[in-house]
């Protein structure tokens, strides 16, 4: 793998640049043959709290994830723990539809093992476990954010008003409110 370890108001040391070499070549093992995809590391420190967010780019699929922790190196295994389990699902998925027709089950090693504990995962992980009815009544965006922080949630679904389209608010991460509209 070619690792693009950059740092937002840190500095990357060597120790930290070979921790995170270390443990994202842990991805490897999953992969055919030679991985080529260029890893993009960003390592960042905003207040008291330490990011990282990692991407990597496939073919036919993008893998990213992102942690915050108090310590940069543990944010580090957990970011990795995170993308493990996305390359894990997705590879299920992969193989089980491409098994056949010789397209992309070629991106991720088969391991008839893994991939039997791994089927019985995934269905633990997607399965729904609650329904909920909900009438949409026509609100503005100001109440529809009103009526989320009433129920304490970190989004809300509603009927816009104005629009008469379905839309939902949520919570950004910085405390401020996103806006999804129906395309």
């Amino acid at each position: 793998m070619k690792y693009n370890i950059r740092g937002q108001h840190i500095l990357v040391t060597d120790a930290l640049r070979e921790h995170v070499e270390k443990k994202l070549s842990r991805l490897e093992r999953y992969f055919e043959a030679p991985f080529t995809s260029e890893v993009n590391v960003t390592l960042s420190v905003t207040k008291n709290r330490q990011g990282v967010e990692v991407t990597i780019p496939l073919r036919g699929v993008m893998l990213r994830a992102e942690e915050k922790h108090d310590d940069m190196y543990a944010a580090v295994d957990l970011v990795v723990d995170k993308l493990e389990r996305q390359i894990r699902k997705h590879k299920t998925k992969v193989n089980r539809k491409f098994r056949m027709d010789g397209g992309l089950k070629t991106l991720f090693r088969e391991d008839s093992a893994a991939v039997s504990v791994l089927d019985e995962e995934e269905e633990l992980d997607v399965g729904v476990v609650r329904t909920k009815r909900h009438t949409l009544k026509p609100m503005d965006v100001e109440e529809a954010i009103l009526q989320m922080n009433m129920v304490g949630h970190s989004f809300y679904v509603f009927a816009n008003a104005e629009t008469k389209e379905v839309n939902v608010v949520y919570r950004r991460d910085d405390g401020k409110y996103g806006l999804i509209e129906q395309a």
